[in-house]
């Protein structure tokens, strides 16, 4: 052989034991006597029927073993096979895994897949049929699995994981107070609140022993998965609220009969929510009752109330006219038949006179309405109620931004909840937040108020609220209601609105409520109904 002849020395077959299929080197001898390693062509065409049996056979074996990397090497995808196996071990709980191994069709090959499931204390052992198939590796040549998430299970979608635990919310059973079952097909107010009880005290309902089960779930289904397979059937899960599905049946008849309105109804001796209804609610999902954020208008005259009669700024029976306009910041005017220039403090919130409540802007200091609603009526107060809810904004203002809050307009928010909340706080002299199930049981941090009510005070508003109720602007709304009763109307302007928004808050006994309707006009007449027809039956 001449020395700048090349001649091939030979051909060595190298097998590679961490994967499947092997490698091909060949030792060449070149001219100037040096020796280098070429990769020899890779394979091409299909796997060879013993190519396939061994592919199959190799990473069975590595997922039985539970050897994710060694696995997830014999496939054409490593990264996503790797995060697929690792949460199938993890997140689907499988303790152990074995196969058998059908005879393969061409490149397909089906097996049996016998899976140990352990969640906590519940033990399940799962079967089912999957299958796998091998193809040639574009750039390697090996034999390797055409990685699918159909072969961790044939129902598993591309984009969905495997994951095992409580099942879903949707089979928990919401009930009211008295164990009656709540569906949003007779409630439809209720169609988003119900699955948010769920969602966050579904796990707390389900007793010692609970149904557990393996899913197939796309990243935020929240539980809309597959079933793939049930470990452990569990107790029958109730989820007990303090809604009362009487009230709640007159709740939703009573703003069905307008194109909008909502209310929410309490009971001031414990803030329990007995009824939550809401046109929007039914028809685009926006439940304003509990999320809504709108001027209250003369409603909120039980807060300015409240803080005047505290600070001794008035008293019930004080003389204090109600004029047409009154100047404070810009001029303020009546939206009520009101005008009474020998009209008492007490006659003046039954009749719900603005001029006669701006009139007395100078007495306060600009941070005191927020304050008195802050303190004593917990409004803002970041309320655990167990649904997602708005609790109510009276910033400090000054000017002609103080006198339009002290009548409900300016920057003051609020919406049925925090105004039936009102309504509850002087019934009862003391704020008890709003909620919907057991704070005890189901671990609401509920909020509180600095102070009540001193007696006094709250004696001459359940009088000022009697008054409205029985001979003032509520009295139409209220006619027939027996007890003791109190209310509060509010017409609320809103810019480039035609008509205001009509409120009402009242009470009945142990019931408060209250409603609101768009664009209602005056609230005695369009919000005063819905209040009325719920503290009928509460």
């Amino acid at each position: 052989m001449g020395a700048r002849a090349k001649a091939v020395v030979g051909v060595v077959a190298a097998a590679v034991l961490g994967g499947a299929g092997y490698a091909a080197y060949t030792l060449v001898d070149d001219v100037e006597g040096t020796t280098r390693r070429e990769a020899a062509p890779a394979e091409t065409g299909p796997p060879k029927a013993s190519e396939v049996e061994r592919t199959a056979k190799e990473f069975l074996a590595a997922w039985s073993r539970g050897n994710v990397d060694e696995a997830a090497a014999l496939t054409d995808n490593t990264p996503a096979a790797s995060a697929a196996l690792t949460g199938y071990r993890d997140d689907a709980h499988v303790r152990k895994v074995t196969f058998g191994q059908g005879a393969a069709t061409g490149s397909k090959v089906p097996f049996t897949v016998t899976a140990e499931v352990v969640h906590k204390e519940q033990t399940s052992t799962w079967t089912y049929a999957s299958s796998l198939a091998v193809v040639r590796g574009r750039t390697s040549g090996r034999a390797v699995v055409d990685w699918q998430p159909t072969v961790l299970h044939p129902r598993l979608a591309r984009g969905e994981t495997l994951t095992t635990g409580p099942g879903p919310a949707s089979r928990i059973t919401v009930t009211d107070r008295d164990g009656k079952a709540l569906d949003p097909k007779d409630h439809p107010s209720l169609t988003a609140v119900l699955p948010e009880l769920r969602k966050r005290f579904g796990e707390k309902a389900t007793g010692k022993r609970p149904h557990v089960e393996v899913r197939a779930e796309a990243p935020g289904a929240q539980g809309d998965g597959k079933t793939l397979h049930v470990v452990s059937e569990g107790d029958k899960a109730e989820l007990r609220t303090t809604l009362d599905a009487r009230v709640q049946r007159a709740a939703e008849a009573a703003v069905a009969a307008r194109p909008e309105a909502s209310v929410v109804v309490l009971r001031p001796s414990t803030g329990e929510i007995l009824a939550v209804a809401d046109t929007g609610a039914r028809k685009a999902g926006f439940n304003a009752a509990l999320l809504g954020r709108t001027a209250p208008g003369s409603t909120m005259k039980v807060v300015t109330a409240a803080m005047l009669l505290e600070r001794g700024k008035a008293r019930a029976n004080q003389p204090l006219p109600c004029p047409k306009y009154v100047t404070y910041g810009k001029q303020f005017h009546n939206l009520e038949d009101s005008e009474n220039e020998r009209a008492t403090f007490a006659q003046d919130f039954a009749a719900s006179c603005n001029t006669a409540f701006v009139s007395l802007a100078g007495r306060i200091s600009d941070g005191d309405l927020a304050a008195e609603s802050r303190d004593v009526f917990g409004i803002g107060g970041d309320w655990q109620t167990g649904v997602t809810t708005f609790d109510g904004k009276v910033p400090a203002d000054g000017g002609a931004g103080k006198a339009a809050a002290m009548i409900g307009q300016g920057q003051v928010q609020m919406n049925p909840l925090t105004m039936a909340s009102v309504a509850a706080t002087v019934r009862d002299g003391t704020f008890r937040q709003p909620h919907f199930v057991d704070p005890d049981k189901f671990g609401l941090r509920l909020a509180r108020s600095s102070r009540s009510l001193p007696a006094p005070v709250a004696d001459d508003l359940r009088a000022m609220m009697r008054l409205t109720a029985v001979s003032g602007t509520g009295r139409n709304a209220m006619a027939g209601l027996g007890g003791v009763v109190g209310a509060k109307t509010g017409s609320a302007e809103v810019d480039n609105q035609e008509r205001p928004n009509g409120w009402f808050t009242g009470y009945r006994g142990d019931v408060a409520a209250a409603a609101v309707v768009p664009r209602g006009g005056h609230g005695g007449d369009s919000a005063g109904p819905v209040v009325a027809a719920v503290l009928r039956v509460g």
